[in-house]
């Protein structure tokens, strides 16, 4: 007789469900593997609308399933790409529903080179391809600022070196600095608010964004997409002054300006204030011998000028002598012609009338006479009207030529003071100059204000 009881309990089985099983492997897993530290490639990159980023890590020769979740992905300096090869510490889990095993992701680092470094190059290219860095858009420096911005750490050498070398190449310039922390927490907020300040002031002329040498981890903030965002819409030229010669920061390529260091930035931002005096001081010598030369040019072509012109009242004068001459003629040719001619008809008549004895005709003659003697009267004072209305018209004439008859017309004069020289062109007469104006009745004094000569305006 078998015994039933003893067969059923060599044959009991523990039986799990595929929940069980994954739960249990989960708890292994996680319980072996708490942390741990894993390198390989990205690959098969995805990043849905919650923000956690899904991937492949691989090798060679086998992969597996990896996830970093929004919050820590946040903290990374640089972005995922396919193909990067990254070293990352996270924690082995089972995704129970699936039973697919993948690793958590709490910290990654680019494999070879540091996160700081991926970020910069990244965020460079980014920066780049909007166009930031395009020469287009750069702002230029103005010679001499009236009143300068320094953003930069209070406490560090930089502010020093920078005062002192401005301070040695133009004295008594207005500078203003904005006190802001270079490096550390908080540090690209501050410049960012640095930047928007003198930009909203808009009272300064130019900023020097300065800070001194240092690791890429002490540059970062300069490195960051918020600083370089705040140089490039600055509206005042920017002049990035940042580490050594050979550091090179994103804040350096959109700015208007880099300079290698900040004192190299102090020298950039104003001349010496010796050269430019002595440069001034050269241009007014030059002008002073070009405008004297100028001058002496224009006093002799002037001098020229007015030995060939006639005097008005000269001319005037010149008339009238001509007319008094003309007038003795005209009275001189009466006495000594018409007169003349007519008394010598009367004394041959005379003679002819007692040669004869003609007593008979004596009434008959004096009649005659007295006719003639009227005529003789006539014609002369007919003469004598033709004359004067001959003499009349060359006084019209002469009086319409008069500069007193040009100046009723609503004409002047112009002439120089004191030389009192006629002013025929703009060109002889300078912005400022003193001149006297001469109308019908009395005179102007007018200053220059400003003279136009055909296309050339100066006003």
């Amino acid at each position: 007789m078998v015994n039933n009881n003893n067969n059923d309990n060599s044959t009991q089985r523990r039986i799990y469900t595929v929940s069980e099983l994954n739960a249990n492997i989960k708890a292994l897993l996680e319980e072996n593997f708490p942390f741990i530290w894993i390198c390989g490639e990205i690959s098969n990159l995805s990043t849905p609308v919650s923000g956690h980023s899904y991937f492949t890590l691989k090798d060679g020769n086998a992969q597996i399933n990896a996830v970093i979740f929004r919050g820590q992905k946040k903290k990374l300096t640089f972005s995922l790409e396919n193909g990067m090869g990254i070293t990352g510490l996270g924690r082995i889990s089972l995704y129970e529903p699936r039973g697919n095993y993948q690793i958590i992701f709490e910290y990654l680092e680019p494999e070879g080179i540091g996160a700081l470094q991926v970020a910069f190059e990244q965020l460079k290219a980014r920066l780049f391809d909007e166009g930031l860095f395009d020469e287009t858009h750069k702002k230029s420096i103005p010679f001499l600022p009236q009143k300068i911005g320094i953003v930069t750490s209070p406490t560090g050498a930089v502010v020093h070196d920078i005062l002192k070398i401005i301070s040695r190449r133009f004295e008594n310039l207005h500078i203003e600095i904005i006190p802001v922390k270079v490096q550390g927490d908080g540090s690209a907020e501050e410049i960012v608010s640095g930047l928007e300040l003198l930009n909203t002031r808009a009272d300064v002329e130019v900023i020097i964004l300065a800070r001194g040498g240092g690791s890429l981890e002490d540059l970062h903030p300069f490195n960051s997409e918020a600083v370089a965002r705040a140089v490039f819409m600055s509206e005042i030229p920017v002049i990035s002054a940042i580490g050594h010669e050979t550091d090179f920061t994103i804040a350096d390529f959109t700015a208007d300006l880099r300079a290698s260091t900040p004192s190299v930035a102090a020298e950039l931002v104003v001349p010496v204030k010796e050269d430019l005096l002595r440069r001034c001081a050269e241009l007014s010598k030059n002008m002073t011998v070009g405008l004297d030369n100028h001058i002496e040019y224009l006093r002799t072509l002037l001098n020229g000028v007015s030995k060939r012109l006639v005097d008005p009242k000269r001319k005037i004068q010149d008339l009238r002598l001509r007319t008094d001459d003309l007038t003795n003629q005209m009275i001189k040719e009466l006495t000594n012609n018409i007169i003349k001619q007519k008394r010598d008809r009367l004394l041959w008549r005379t003679d002819k009338l007692y040669s004869y004895n003609p007593l008979i005709y004596v009434k008959s003659i004096k009649v005659i006479l007295e006719k003639l003697n009227s005529n003789l009267l006539y014609y002369f004072k007919k003469n004598i009207s033709n004359k004067r209305a001959l003499c009349k018209e060359r006084s019209a004439r002469l009086l319409a030529l008069s500069p007193t008859a040009i100046l009723s017309r609503g004409y002047s004069i112009t002439r120089t003071i004191p030389d009192a020289s006629v002013v025929r062109d703009s060109k002889s007469v300078s912005i400022g100059q003193d001149l006297e104006i001469m109308v019908e009745k009395g005179f102007l004094i007018c200053n220059v204000k400003g003279k136009s000569d055909n296309a050339e305006t100066n006003i």
